[in-house]
């Protein structure tokens, strides 16, 4: 699901889980197992990008109406899980946004340090409210961080999603490239990162993410338990099911 690659100091992570990297439970372990392995490694920087024409096309909805209830409660703290696993991530990350970066897929990419995305070949954004589900509060922070506030609840509210030069404008991503040039842009930001002191930046990146991780731990108390009851209820996925038939054309 998830193979590694090396480039001088910077490790590639390269996701390939079905056509579009769709997040389900099986691949978000993968993730959760794979930064795991890199924070332990001799890794000094990772580029995380996708094989094929898209990033991550966020959540197998299909899967989570088959699971139904059960699945959704033990799929949603595991997504949240995943989407941590990258933010906490102390090495510098650099997102290289290869195709679309739909609704997790977005978030996946938000949760790095930088985000590089290829023109032409897809757009980004978070259509969750399109779908009619709420944010998992892990994944609410990450874009948090990630968008200049004049942009964040538009962006969230409109359910739009952008092309990567309309993104960048947006705050949504750092830099749009052409795509012969993604993945040697986006490994040459993860070196200049790593030939930071690691120690230092691992700090750093642990005070300017700490408030977003202070929500976080409020909101897995507080509220993370009700949206996946949300996330599972019936007329919820009765409600996913209509979107993935309109959108998808999938029954």
């Amino acid at each position: 699901m998830i193979s590694l690659s090396q480039r001088g100091d910077v490790t590639i992570a390269t996701m390939a889980h079905g056509k579009a990297n769709a997040l389900d439970v099986e691949f978000c372990i993968a993730l959760i197992e794979a930064f795991d392995e890199l924070s332990r490694s001799q890794a000094k920087a990772v580029v995380l990008t996708a094989a094929g024409s898209i990033f991550s096309a966020g959540v197998d909805l299909p899967r989570l109406i088959e699971g139904g209830p059960a699945y959704a409660g033990l799929f949603l703290p595991t997504l949240s899980r995943a989407f941590e696993a990258l933010f906490a991530f102390q090495k510098p990350l650099v997102a290289g946004v290869n195709g679309h970066a739909i609704a997790g897929g977005c978030i996946l990419a938000c949760a790095a340090d930088r985000r590089l995305m290829a023109r032409g070949v897809g757009r980004i954004g978070v259509p969750e409210l399109l779908v009619g589900v709420p944010f998992p509060t892990v994944a609410l922070e990450i874009m948090r961080q990630a968008v200049p506030p004049p942009h964040l609840t538009t962006l969230i509210s409109s359910a739009e999603t952008l092309p990567a030069d309309l993104a960048k404008e947006r705050g949504l991503v750092d830099a749009a490239v052409d795509s012969d040039r993604l993945l040697d842009e986006a490994v040459a930001a993860a070196a200049a990162m790593a030939r930071l002191p690691a120690d230092a930046f691992a700090i750093t990146k642990k005070q300017l993410r700490g408030p977003s991780f202070a929500l976080i731990r409020e909101g897995q108390t507080r509220v993370d338990r009700a949206i996946t009851d949300y996330w599972s209820a019936p007329e919820t996925l009765e409600r996913i099911r209509t979107y993935v038939a309109r959108t998808l054309k999938k029954p």
